[in-house]
């Protein structure tokens, strides 16, 4: 039986986060998630929803919606129609969880990137080693979160330490994003800085402040400081504290939250 996607969207827009900063890209948006971060935006893409939506121009947000799962081919083609030339520098499995559909992004990524030409990045929690092995040879680029306890309420210190060695020792170029806010822990990232710098002290990584959909006092209230941004103070004192170990820590806020981009 034909593998197919579980989708949510598939759109054209500028990528707001590490090293793609500011490129266009193709976005291949999945369904379904195995985290539960404090502080996710898109709690719509944990679950498989009965349709998705794709773009039908690039950039337009023309969206038209369509039954899911998909088929492969349906989804070569919607890709396809947005490759429009020299428009995209990559295309950018996100989610959701990306790794939860190793199995079909198997069969599809030797496709997509023989039809388009384009270079495959893949947006990750960066705590499921096993699924990224099944995909290694049509990577790119990876950009791996590591999860902190005191931001996200999750633990996965093991995994995202195994999966950043097995991305390193694939010469897959790698990046590490930490979203922060004000309850994050300084001991979470002097532990991150031990991670990433046992690897390669060469590897960059993002401090990313968390991005408050309302007033941080409304947050605060309903959520619990985990959504309030840092003080300045706290991203300076934090990212001295892991340049100590990592030779490129780069404060970047979320730039696509400012220009309005999905």
């Amino acid at each position: 039986m034909e593998l197919k996607a579980k989708l949510i969207e598939v759109f054209s827009a500028i990528q707001g986060e590490g090293l793609n900063i500011g490129t266009r890209q193709i976005f291949i948006r999945f369904a379904m998630c195995d985290l539960r971060c404090s502080f996710c935006d898109s709690a719509h893409t944990w679950q498989v929803t009965p349709t998705c939506r794709i773009e039908e121009t690039p950039g337009n947000r023309d969206f038209t919606v369509y039954d899911n799962p998909v088929e492969m081919l349906q989804l070569l083609s919607w890709v396809e129609r947005q490759n429009l030339p020299g428009l995209h520098d990559s295309i950018s499995l996100t989610g959701g969880e990306p790794l939860l559909h190793a199995p079909f992004l198997r069969e599809f990524l030797p496709l997509v990137k023989q039809r388009t030409g384009l270079p495959i990045y893949l947006e990750t929690g960066g705590h499921r080693p096993a699924q990224l092995q099944m995909i290694f040879s049509d990577l790119d680029m990876v950009g791996m979160d590591i999860k902190l306890p005191s931001v996200s309420g999750e633990s996965h210190w093991a995994a995202h330490g195994e999966f950043l060695r097995l991305c390193w020792d694939a010469g897959v170029e790698v990046f590490v994003k930490l979203i922060v806010s004000a309850a994050t822990d300084v001991v979470e990232l002097q532990m991150t800085g031990d991670l990433v710098a046992g690897i390669s002290p060469e590897i960059p990584v993002f401090l990313q402040p968390v991005t408050p959909l309302k007033l941080a006092e409304t947050l605060e209230e309903k959520h619990g400081v985990g959504l309030v941004p840092p003080t300045p103070e706290q991203v300076l004192q934090w990212q001295a504290v892991m340049k100590r170990q990592l030779k490129r820590v780069l404060v970047v806020p979320q730039t696509h939250k400012f220009m309005n981009q999905l």
